[in-house]
């Protein structure tokens, strides 16, 4: 017997005969993956870190960036600034959130359908929206200016309260599904041991959802910290991060100083983030195999007065909406209170005119698409492969990394690696190419964790059947996981629709002449001090959005009719 004829053993035999076919292409599948996040994600963020220890040259400076910062009062004093209004206005959100996700939750009130569906109006509108609304009636020819006793809506008042409309549904979903998991043999004990209702709440329902108010609390802080709309239109001279970044890169085009900037602004995010994490690992399972699902029991005056709460809150969101539509169509405001459409004739303000908002329109389907196809096989690779684990977790990791990451700080990061002449990716810069890629990843976490959760209601005997029978892993991916997981796939797609069409800070840096979008005329005109044409611009989006989503739910109602029948025998 000759050496080529003894047999190879199995560690040392190629790849591709250990792995497979499917294997192979499960490989390849998800190194493009990772291909995609680490160039669209983790190398961006370097290329921001390592500008920001750089002079104007190129050369390493080590920490004199910082120092230089600090130096300046102006600057530093930014830094009290953010954690005054993210503080302040996370306590106040949250506030207003728990009380709204209990009378959601808690109580049996009428509406409480009606009322969830208005509590997330402020997603469908770009974060520039409410702060136009305070000026309206808050400004200085404002309708309701009297009742700041003095003082101006140009500073920390005024972003605290475009803030906590910007945020609150965000911890109104937090919240309210944290409240959901309750069991009602624990109210049922507390019952008969005499507890009060106060006792009750502070013993059983608070302990119950601690894990979700410190999510909620880490979510708002971390979206107020990083905002750039609000404090763009309202804060006058009351300097934050997020304004900073856009006054030193394209104000001054000092791009080492705004890198600086951006790292500052990425270090609480990241904490923040890390924290949550560290707090959910702590999190126990609140419902047992043998829990009874909660019941609010009717009760009179509590039910009235989450009722009256809920009117006041939904009155309020709705009526800064209400106020911005108002200001659209008024001739000129306050002089000329006359009723017009001129101010959507955005041909006569604006250079692009419609294009803007053709643009947006664009960039949010192509997004949709796009981004829903890369997140769902990524997701999908991620939990139904074998083998290959590090790579799956690398893939995980980086998929969770975009969360901690602000708009702001990945835009910016996106000028330091694509514009770099030595990038064979220069081309994509300032193109529609690069707002896709960089609203993709900015908004990739919530999605692939959707996918995630949707992928792990399938039983794993589906892809054990498939390879019993030889069936190729992609095709049992398109006959059985895409039609089962199709409602969760469309809530995907419409989630970065919606996001796309309203994005603001994460795409500021990224637009030329010829792909400026909806939500960036809203700032350009504003700036330019056409707040009429502004919020008109601003009422597009809006409307837009809540057709997308309008369309949404008369799909899924119709898919769910005839593609999910199985889920009700």
């Amino acid at each position: 017997m000759t050496l080529a004829a003894l047999p190879v053993p199995a560690a040392s035999r190629p790849v591709r005969a250990r792995l497979g076919r499917d294997g192979m292409i499960s490989l390849s599948m998800l190194a493009l993956v990772a291909a995609y996040l680490a160039l669209t994600v983790v190398i961006p963020l370097y290329a921001l870190l390592r500008k920001s220890v750089q002079d104007k040259d190129g050369a390493f400076i080590g920490i004199a960036n910082f120092e230089r910062y600090f130096a300046d009062p102006a600057l530093a004093e930014s830094i009290g600034n953010t954690f005054t209004v993210s503080i302040i206005g996370t306590v106040i959100t949250i506030a207003l959130a728990f009380i709204y996700a209990y009378a959601l939750q808690r109580s049996c009130m009428p509406g409480r359908g009606l009322f969830k569906a208005i509590a997330l109006v402020p997603l469908l509108a770009p974060s520039l929206l409410p702060a136009l609304s305070l000026i309206y009636l808050f400004g200085n020819q404002g309708m309701l200016k009297s009742w700041l006793f003095g003082y101006s809506i140009y500073g920390p008042i005024g972003i605290i309260m475009g803030e906590v409309f910007y945020a609150f549904p965000h911890a109104v979903l937090i919240i309210f599904t944290s409240l959901a998991m309750a069991d009602q043999r624990l109210y049922e004990a507390a019952t008969a041991l005499r507890a009060g209702p106060a006792r009750m709440f502070f013993t059983v329902t608070l302990p119950g959802c601690r894990y979700g108010v410190v999510s909620a609390c880490f979510v708002v802080f971390t979206l107020i910290f990083t905002d750039f709309g609000v404090p763009k239109v309202v804060g006058g001279q009351y300097d934050v991060l997020a304004t900073d970044v856009y006054k030193q890169v394209i104000g001054q085009f000092n791009f080492q100083m705004g890198a600086v900037v951006g790292m500052l602004l990425l270090i609480p995010a990241v904490l923040s983030f890390a924290v949550d994490r560290l707090v959910q690992r702590r999190q126990v399972a609140l419902l047992s195999a043998r829990a009874v699902p909660f019941e609010a029991k009717p009760h009179a005056l509590r039910d009235a007065v989450c009722l009256a709460f809920c009117v006041a809150v939904s009155a309020i969101l709705l009526g800064m909406l209400a106020v911005a539509g108002m200001g659209s169509v008024i001739r000129y405001w306050p002089y000329d209170m006359g009723l017009t459409l001129a101010n959507y004739d955005f041909n006569n303000i604006d250079t692009n005119g419609w294009g803007a908002y053709w643009n947006s329109i664009v960039m949010a389907c192509a997004t949709a698409v796009i981004g829903t196809a890369i997140v769902f096989a990524g997701a999908y690779l991620v939990e139904k492969t074998r083998g290959l684990g590090r790579m799956r977790a690398a893939i995980h990791f980086a998929a969770m990394v975009p969360l901690a990451v602000p708009g702001l700080v990945l835009g910016l990061s996106y000028i330091f690696f694509f514009n770099a002449r030595a990038n064979p990716l220069n081309f994509l810069y300032l193109t529609m190419a690069i707002l896709v890629i960089n609203t993709i990843a900015h908004f990739y976490t919530v999605c692939h964790l959707t996918a995630l959760t949707a992928l792990k209601q399938l039983d794993a005997e589906f892809e054990a059947v498939s390879a019993s029978l030889k069936v190729p892993f992609y095709k049992t991916f398109w006959r059985v996981s895409v039609p089962v997981c199709l409602p969760a796939i469309i809530d995907i797609a419409i989630y970065y629709f919606v996001n796309a069409m309203t994005t603001v800070s994460a795409v500021v840096f990224l637009y030329s002449s010829d792909t400026k979008l909806a939500s960036i005329s809203v700032l350009n005109m504003d700036d330019s001090g056409n707040t009429a044409n502004a919020a008109a611009m601003g009422m597009t989006i809006v409307a837009t959005s809540a057709a997308v989503r309008l369309l949404q739910a008369l799909l899924l109602r119709g898919l769910n009719a005839r593609t999910q029948a199985w889920r009700r025998r």
